[in-house]
């Protein structure tokens, strides 16, 4: 097969010559109202309050801004997501791009990057899920709690998209609702003590530090990982070169907006409260302004935008190794094919399942510390493909939308290095071991780079 995407229907429900799908495909299934709540759900806006504690501590009292800078440097990656999804409408985000838009090996580079991304993030999700759990309920262990997060959600994703999709969208639900409860709460608290609602405190912190704002905002830059794992269905979604684009800018929105709202309140309400421990100041402020009713409800929410989170995160790592797998990346006659009963990558979603059993041996902090050096990594190249992508259609643009396609990622290429710069030294040394890894893999592969690494034709 040709190397350009257009020589295979991947977004309709048969290919250019009517055949139905095989099981190399993905079926089509998914309208934007779905995507989007995928991608929210792996966002899992409710872990905004989760977080807020640390994110606060390291901006000082700035996590709206800091959420506020996350923002504007996702929404200039998601530019790129969003043009290279029309281009190249094919399940494997970053990888499959960078690929088909600057090099195979680069683009294999990036794949591997995002393999310690993808499938560790599930096993991360259960992990927390599991702690909250745990701080409830002390006499059930973590393991307990992590078992049947995996069970469960795996038994969602082989069911098929749908049943996972039709989930989603009331676990959605839930998380919202209780982050507007805890907003009423807040903004109550803050008149009840006589405070004023407008305040730039919380985006700048007390005092300002625009470094303090930035490290912030590297670690503010976990909540927003789901908006490039929408692009992981753009095979199962109908209309994909329409649909995709959407719902990556409206992810990042919608995303964004929440998580800097409910902050912006969060930081308003924080200097009524003693919090004890950082970790958990959400639920210390929870419980300080609405009882045992808000903690409880609180609680809840935590768990169900965990369980959400876990069930979209599972999904898209697994069409992330479907497609590495098609490739003949990975081993293709095992993470190449999909169910023909259920249209799902079943193989791949029990790998993800098995990875997250390492969970039942580590802690929240250890499995945190490396998540985002591979989506860094994936965001700027994605960048690069975005100007690559410029390029080769520089005689059909002019005038100013010329000058856009390559200031735009040429600025989120800048802004996610540097947030880069901002991780701590074990997430630095962690992802450079595991990229110096992929460069052996890729070695080998290549037989000392004599040959390209497996092309999308050689496995489609």
């Amino acid at each position: 097969m040709s190397a350009t995407p257009t020589t295979r229907s991947v977004v309709g429900g048969t290919g250019p010559t009517g055949q139905a799908h095989s099981s190399h495909d993905l079926r089509p299934q998914l309208r934007l109202h779905s995507v989007l709540a995928f991608g929210l759900a792996y966002l899992a806006p409710i872990i905004v309050l989760g977080t807020f504690g640390v994110i606060s501590d390291k901006s000082h009292g700035g996590t709206a801004g800091s959420y506020l800078i996350a923002l504007v440097a996702m929404l200039l990656t998601a530019a790129s997501y969003g043009r290279l999804s029309r281009e190249i409408p094919m399940a494997g985000s970053a990888y499959t791009y960078v690929r088909r838009m600057v090099s195979n090996h680069l683009g294999f580079l990036v794949g591997w990057g995002s393999l310690l991304d993808y499938v560790f993030i599930p096993m991360v999700i259960w992990l927390i899920g599991a702690s909250y759990l745990n701080a409830a309920f002390p006499a059930v262990p973590d393991w307990t709690w992590i078992l049947i997060f995996i069970v469960s959600t795996t038994t969602l994703n082989i069911l098929g998209i749908k049943v996972a999709d039709k989930a989603n969208l009331v676990l959605l639900a839930i998380e919202i609702l209780v982050i507007a409860l805890f907003t009423v709460f807040a903004v109550y608290a803050v008149l009840h003590h006589g405070r004023s609602l407008i305040s730039l405190t919380p985006f700048t912190g007390t005092p300002f530090n625009v470094l303090a704002l930035s490290a912030g905002a590297a670690t503010a830059a976990y909540s927003f990982l789901g908006f490039d794992a929408v692009t992981t269905l753009t095979e199962e979604t109908v209309d994909a070169r329409r649909t995709i684009p959407k719902a990556i800018m409206l992810t990042a929105l919608v995303g964004g907006g929440i998580f800097v709202v409910s902050t912006y309140f969060t930081e308003l309400v924080h200097p009524l409260v003693a919090v004890v421990d950082i970790d958990s100041a959400a639920f210390e402020i929870a419980k300080s302004i609405g009882g045992a009713f808000l903690s409880a409800v609180f609680l809840t929410g935590l768990i169900v935008g965990q369980f959400a989170s876990g069930i979209a995160a599972q999904a898209s790592a697994s069409r992330l190794m479907f497609a590495m797998g098609r490739d003949g990346v990975l081993p293709k006659r095992f993470f190449g094919v999909v169910s023909k009963r259920t249209g799902t990558p079943r193989n791949a979603i029990l790998v993800v399942a098995v990875v997250g059993l390492i969970g039942c041996l580590l802690d929240v902090s250890t499995s945190t510390s490396f998540i985002n050096f591979g989506a860094f990594i994936a965001f700027g190249m994605v960048n690069v493909a975005a100007i690559a992508l410029s390029r080769k259609h520089a005689s059909e643009a002019h005038g100013p939308g010329r000058l856009v396609g390559y200031v735009l990622p040429a600025l989120g290429v800048l802004v996610v290095f540097y947030l880069l710069t901002q991780l701590d030294t074990p997430a630095l040394v962690v992802g450079g071991s595991w990229l110096v890894i992929g460069i052996g893999v890729l070695t080998w592969l290549t037989r000392g780079f004599h040959r390209p690494p497996p092309e999308m034709g050689d496995a489609a």
